[in-house]
């Protein structure tokens, strides 16, 4: 008997390769994702604390070039944010196009599984069938080497 071998297995072979390379893809999207969202985070905080220093130092009669000073910087962290929530949607719009991605590639690769796995079972079906003539076979000729 013949082991099974797929004639098609260098493609189910290439569709796994392409899935894992849309998962490693989606991934570093992601990372990259969580990279801005926490880089913007951290601009927000420095935003609080150079505004409460704004805060005291208006307080505390700093002059007004020190409060214009600091004024500028927290406009510059505005700004700053602002970039960045824009590089954070970009990179949600690629996570989501990454999934889609994935999606696809997940479904084609199970379609050539199930191609696969449909010509295993008829290949273990013509084997016992070819299992089951050679038996019957072989019962037929005892039966008729026993018949005097």
């Amino acid at each position: 008997m013949g082991a099974f071998r797929y004639s098609y297995q260098k493609i189910v072979d290439l569709k796994t390769s392409e899935k894992t390379q849309a998962e490693w893809i989606l991934s570093s999207s992601i990372g990259e994702l969580q990279a801005a969202e926490l880089t913007v985070e951290q601009l927000r905080e420095s935003r609080e604390e150079w505004e409460q220093k704004q805060h005291q130092s208006s307080q505390s009669g700093v002059s007004l070039a020190e409060l214009q000073t600091i004024q500028q910087y927290v406009d510059y962290l505005d700004s700053c944010i602002e970039a960045k929530l824009l590089e954070v949607k970009r990179a949600q719009k690629v996570v989501e196009q990454n999934r889609i991605k994935l999606s696809d590639k997940m479904q084609d690769e199970k379609v050539w599984l199930k191609a696969k796995d449909n010509e295993k079972e008829r290949f273990r079906y013509a084997m016992q069938l070819k299992e089951q003539n050679e038996l019957d076979e072989m019962a037929t000729v005892r039966f008729m080497v026993s018949v005097p």
